[in-house]
């Protein structure tokens, strides 16, 4: 039996959750209605008790002032008790008993079975009242009616079924009116409910729409009551955590796709190259030295931007002997002869992995070829709390006027000079270098030319 209780109770389980409404609106509706219910069946049930009492109290009252009425024709005066003929004889003897000292008087014509119940009320004496079935519920009641010599008891018996009519009519028309009051109830539960959560609804949309699209609205902006406005600010905080992992996605892509153009632009080149005629079996080997130095060259930058955009600081730190990096960044094939890079003093080392030295000086230097006129220097020197990288061009410089937004993503100080660029080098460089805990600047003050300069903490 306990394992078919076990089976048995998941299936039931399963069973009431399918029943369940399965909107808010519903299971308010739901709990409404049915406190409701058990409030009106409380109700009903007092009611109907109070009013049945109620009409058996007028029961009893009526059999009692017969009682009385009965008594007036009763001579109590003389040894032998008379009862006197009055002219509404017939009437106050219909369902009366009358007994002295135990002894039937008088009974009403036809009582039958109905005699023994009286008798039995006689013999208890006193005033009491009884319910008795026989041909239909029927009320009696027991009189003492005073006298000096004997004992004298009047017994009254009255037909209930009017008054147990009225009180199942009573019981009908509350239990109607617990079903007007029920469907009432649950049509403006569901009303009112529906009503209430038409702004949830109508937020819900707008933080769907306004997610899909990195929209600059926020619930904040609207007056909303206080259950809302919580709600409101969480789905605002929710809506900026969207729109920052959006920009920083689209960070990410734009800042792989500006790094990787070079070494895919060397790949395409070198592969062109190899296509155009027959080489020889070194120029083909050489080509594969070329493509495979860029691959491993991208998958670097992929790494190195990866590890940054997952925590801010590289997964593999380490340090890197300046000056080796600075000099593979001009093996580049697009790097001009007139670079030179010098290193003063003892070999200068860095707090950070060499892979991420050159992400952050390799911007710099794209710069610094792509507007230099004739010279391109990049310096490295100690300092006292540091190293410190500078990237110095003859070249245009950068317009006053823009400086201020020079490490801004996307921007550029003229679109149209004939250079590509996105305008995200110099962001992604000052980036990658606060996240190793350096900084890299632009020094205003340097004339002709340019001058940054990238400051790292000391290896």
């Amino acid at each position: 039996m306990s394992g078919i209780r076990h089976r048995l109770r998941p299936a039931v389980t399963a069973f009431l959750h399918r029943l369940a409404p399965r909107t808010l609106r519903g299971r308010l509706s739901l709990v409404a209605v049915t406190t409701a219910a058990l409030l009106m069946l409380v109700l009903t049930v007092a009611f109907n008790a109070v009013a049945e009492h109620r009409l058996q109290h007028q029961a009893d009252d009526e059999l009692r002032t017969r009682a009385a009425a009965v008594a007036t024709t009763i001579d109590t005066s003389r040894r032998t008790v008379r009862v006197l003929e009055t002219s509404n004889d017939a009437l106050l003897d219909t369902n009366v008993w009358i007994y002295a000292d135990r002894r039937l008087l008088e009974e009403p014509p036809n009582a039958g079975s109905l005699t023994h119940v009286a008798d039995a009320l006689a013999e208890r004496g006193g005033r009491r009242c009884v319910t008795a079935d026989v041909d239909g519920p029927l009320r009696l009641c027991s009189q003492p009616v005073p006298a000096d010599k004997s004992r004298v008891l009047v017994v009254t018996a009255l037909d209930l079924s009017p008054y147990r009519s009225s009180a199942d009519t009573l019981l009908m028309g509350s239990l109607a009116l617990d079903g007007v009051m029920l469907a009432c109830t649950y049509a403006l539960t569901r009303l009112a409910v529906g009503r209430a959560l038409r702004p949830v609804r109508t937020m819900t949309d707008q933080a769907t729409q306004w997610s899909a699209v990195a929209s600059e609205e926020r619930f904040g902006s609207t007056r909303h009551p206080a259950e809302l406005a919580r709600l409101g600010t969480s789905l605002d905080a929710i809506l900026d955590r969207i729109r920052t992992l959006l920009r920083h996605e689209r960070q990410l892509t734009g800042e792989l796709s500006h790094e990787l153009r070079t070494p895919l632009s060397r790949i395409i080149a070198e592969l062109d190259w190899w296509q155009t005629r027959p080489r020889s079996a070194d120029q083909t080997h050489a080509t594969h030295r070329v493509i495979a130095d860029a691959a491993q060259s991208m998958r670097t930058i992929c790494d190195t931007l990866l590890d940054d955009a997952r925590g801010g600081t590289p997964t593999a730190p380490g340090t890197a002997v300046v000056l080796p990096a600075l000099r593979r960044l001009t093996e580049l094939p697009d790097v001009p002869a007139h670079l030179t890079v010098t290193a003063d003093g003892p070999p200068v080392v860095a707090g950070i992995p060499p892979a991420l030295l050159e992400r952050i000086v390799s911007p710099l230097l794209t710069n610094a070829c792509r507007y230099a006129h004739s010279k391109v220097a990049v310096r490295a020197h100690r300092t006292p709390d540091g190293v410190r990288v500078e990237v110095i061009d003859d070249g245009p410089g950068v317009p006053r006027p823009f400086a201020s937004r020079l490490f801004e993503p996307g921007q550029r100080a003229d679109p149209g000079d004939g250079h590509r660029g996105a305008g995200l080098g110099l962001p992604l460089a000052r980036r990658l270098a606060r996240s190793a805990g350096g900084e890299v600047t632009y020094d205003p003050e340097h004339s002709p030319g340019a001058r940054f300069v990238v400051s790292l903490p000391a290896g």
